[in-house]
């Protein structure tokens, strides 16, 4: 199943509430805490992204902080894949490298521990959301720093702001959902 049916797509995208204004003024935000509480929506999802990924032999699943670990830790599991937290600056206890990224609505640091892989190790890189594709581009700079494979991207939704044309030339790009 290497896509949803568009069946699939409605329903997944009936569970994902809308905020508009969060966290600033003129943004319409995909919260996918609605998807998430919801079983059903959430099983479907997962089962969707490891049929997907099952035989790619993938030896990482890299979430980036903090929605993306929920998708990703939750598809490494089912893969029997490791998990790699691509965190926010200061969150990570041991020895990190950085890459500063632009959001869309401010900037910040994403790291990485510096022997989060082995070199050439295959990565699927997983997010919630792309939406100007700064953080995902910071992921995809610091998973290629450390000498990894970066085999695929996948986001749940692309808000459609422009964010998959700056992963362009990374690696290939999957969205479940476009908003």
């Amino acid at each position: 199943m290497d896509s949803l049916s568009q069946e699939q797509k409605e329903y997944l995208k009936s569970t994902i509430r809308k905020i508009a204004d969060f966290p600033k003024p003129g943004v319409l935000f995909s919260d996918i805490t609605t998807l998430l509480r919801d079983s059903k929506a959430f099983n479907l999802l997962m089962e969707h992204l490891y049929q997907r990924y099952k035989d790619r032999n993938l030896d990482y699943v890299v979430g980036i902080d903090s929605r993306g670990f929920i998708f990703g830790a939750a598809l490494a599991d089912r893969l029997g894949v490791g998990f790699v937290p691509a965190r926010k600056s200061g969150k990570l206890p041991y020895t990190t490298i950085s890459q500063e990224y632009l959001l869309e609505y401010g900037s910040s640091k994403l790291e990485m521990h510096i022997d989060a892989f082995k070199p050439g190790a295959n990565v699927l890189l997983v997010d919630d959301v792309i939406a100007t594709g700064g953080t995902a581009k910071a992921a995809c700079e610091l998973i290629l720093k450390l000498g990894a494979n970066l085999v695929e991207m996948a986001f749940v939704i692309d808000i459609g702001i422009g964010g998959l044309k700056e992963l362009k030339g990374y690696a290939p790009i999957y969205v479940a959902l476009e908003d």
